[in-house]
């Protein structure tokens, strides 16, 4: 008999959703370890066996980058990288041996305890990506826990060869990457998706999954106890559900489903060498978010118009040493270079409040010891541009290696957080005394670099005339623009259903900036969640949008759907929703825009 577990559903945009296969249950990833008191004498012995542990898995580690093909995604090889930064972290691989000696107990429980210190770190951060990231912490530590249990590499251990055109579903309490990657990246192991008990869409397990191509259903509880090995299943990532064993019926007409899914996926990749345009052939930019600089070759596959985000946080999170201009430089740079002569938007250091510098990172800067890491209200503290602004040695090293990368590569300035227009004026002042500064160094950089304001606080939407005055160009950030339009926290599961992208005063603030944007011919991206849904193309495109800046699986999806509209039923379209001040009927016209056939 049939029966069906519900999860969050993640997809790839260029993948199909539907995976049919056998399960194949991984052994669970929490340990059963002992804690006990040990003698002064054994001190050395089990520092000793802390030390093989982690050489073990450091190996193990190395090992997998060896093997990453030069065409896999970014992503892979940067999850391998935070993994190893993680093992030679010193909160890490340092205080446990502290607590060896010091406390006189066992390798396993100096481990255990100081795992349970840093999540809790991780877990007091607001901001729910870089809480998220304790998962890849515990990930590490209990791989290395696993290694001093054993004394022995702590790799997977392969599944069974499926029947001939078989394919197998994974269905676990969690799955580090690592793991992901070893199983993938085996000939004889044929993973269709992949099922487990934790993680959400921010996960590493998720975006594990996207650049993969891989549908899987995360957050499902208890889903080991609900299948068992070698069950029938089928895994249904656009509505988060995981079908076991359906009979002949429901079979065939999944079956049917994917099927259709893959030809369409076929089709799409017809459209990557193709210029996004209208059906009545106005066109539109379709440009990608990325993280690092690796994910700009999955930008190009995409046959992205250009980087319309280029987040630089990664360069300075979970490190105690500051990024250099040279080092800040050569990522920019190879951006820049990879997208031979598309435009790279790089936003300025997006940090503070909840994504929090490491303490001597914090103390490089000047901050005081005892100075708290997390504000009480970190949404509304120093953050982004404030925080820039407040340490000015930091914003002019970073515009230094920006302007820098401008020489090889078309590159532009875009500012976060924005409220003041103060806060613009400062900005292009340091901008100008960074322009001064290379020119006394004879160092090469373009003096025409455009410096642009990210729209996601309601006190700069309302200012724009005063905004485009002094920028070059507009970005609407509109998970941000959400947030403190609504007073909504979307990390509190206590308010966070509330948090709604087609609320009536969220639209109209989105279309007031499009449109005043146009009035002085500047240009406006949305680079957002809401950029990258296929079901708010019309309505975006009808407000005026002609710049859309998405996550690479998303472009080739939302390129399809511009491809069927007409500017002039959009604004009309786009008329009608913004005349609604009811959300659930905003839902339905567009629910019903979608379903209508061309005109």
């Amino acid at each position: 008999m049939s029966s069906e577990l519900a999860g969050v559903g993640i997809v790839s945009g260029a993948s199909p959703t539907i995976a049919i296969g056998r399960v194949h249950l991984l052994a669970p990833s929490e340990l059963e370890t002992r804690h006990y008191a040990i003698e002064r004498k054994d001190v050395l012995h089990e520092v000793a066996r802390l030390n093989n542990a982690f050489s073990l898995v450091r190996a193990e580690i190395d090992e997998l980058a060896t093997h990453v093909a030069p065409e896999a995604p970014g992503e892979v090889r940067a999850f391998l990288d935070l993994h190893r930064m993680i093992l030679d972290d010193p909160l890490l691989c340092d205080e446990p041996r502290d607590l060896v000696r010091s406390r006189l107990i066992n390798a396993e429980w100096a481990l255990s305890i100081q795992l349970e210190a840093v999540c809790k770190q991780f877990e007091a951060i607001e901001d729910e990506y870089f809480r998220s990231r304790s998962q890849d912490v515990r990930q590490v530590v209990e791989r290395v826990i696993r290694a001093l249990v054993s004394g022995r590499s702590a790799a997977a251990i392969l599944p069974p060869k499926p029947a001939d055109g078989e394919r197998l579903i994974l269905v676990a309490r969690d799955i580090a990457p690592t793991e992901m990657l070893r199983l993938k990246g085996r000939a004889e192991v044929d993973v269709a998706g992949f099922v487990t008990e934790l993680g959400g869409r921010n996960s590493h397990t998720a975006i594990l999954a996207r650049s993969l191509g891989l549908p899987a259903v995360l957050g499902v509880a208890n889903a080991r106890e609900a299948v068992a090995e070698g069950d029938l299943v089928v895994l249904d990532a656009e509505a988060g559900r995981l079908r076991i064993q359906p009979d002949a019926a429901e079979l065939a007409r999944y079956r049917q489903r994917l099927r259709a899914q893959v030809e369409s996926r076929l089709a799409l990749r017809k459209l990557k060498s193709k210029l996004a345009r209208t059906r009545d052939g106005i066109a539109v930019d379709l440009m990608a978010n990325i993280e690092m600089p690796e994910d700009a070759r999955d930008a190009l596959e995409a046959g992205a118009d250009g980087i319309g985000l280029f987040r630089t946080e990664f360069l300075f999170m979970n490190r105690d040493q500051l990024p250099d201009e040279d080092e800040q430089y050569e990522a920019y740079a190879k951006v820049a270079r990879a997208m031979k002569g598309k435009p790279v938007v790089i936003r300025t250091l997006d940090i503070g409040a909840d994504k929090v510098l490491t303490d001597k990172a914090r103390r490089s800067l000047g901050i005081t010891a005892g100075t708290p890491t997390v504000e009480s209200n970190p949404a509304l503290g120093l953050r982004a541009i404030r925080y820039c602004l407040a340490y000015p040695e930091l914003f002019l090293t970073q515009l230094r290696a920006i302007l820098r990368a401008s020489s090889v590569g078309t590159v532009r300035i875009l500012v976060p957080m924005l409220a003041h227009v103060h806060e613009v004026e400062q900005t292009l002042s340091f901008v100008a005394r960074a322009r001064e500064q290379l020119k006394e160094r004879k160092t090469k950089y373009d003096a025409r670099v455009p410096v642009g304001g990210m729209i996601e606080v309601p006190a700069a939407a309302l200012s724009l005339p005063a905004f485009v005055q002094r920028l070059k160009f507009l970005s609407i950030g509109t998970n941000d623009l959400i947030q403190y339009t609504l007073a909504i926290d979307r990390a509190d599961a206590s308010v966070a259903h509330l948090y709604d992208h087609l609320h009536p005063a969220v639209l109209h603030l989105v279309a007031r900036t499009i449109r005043v944007g146009s009035r002085a011919r500047m240009p406006v991206a949305v680079c957002g969640e809401m950029a990258g849904e296929v079901d708010l193309a019309e309505l975006l495109l009808g407000m005026g949008l002609r710049q859309f800046s998405m996550h690479p699986s998303q472009v080739l999806s939302v390129k399809e759907r511009l491809y069927s509209l007409s500017t002039k039923t959009a604004a009309k379209f786009a008329a009608r929703v913004l005349r609604s001040d009811d959300p659930l009927q905003i839902r339905k016209l567009i629910e019903k825009a979608v379903t209508r056939p061309a005109a």
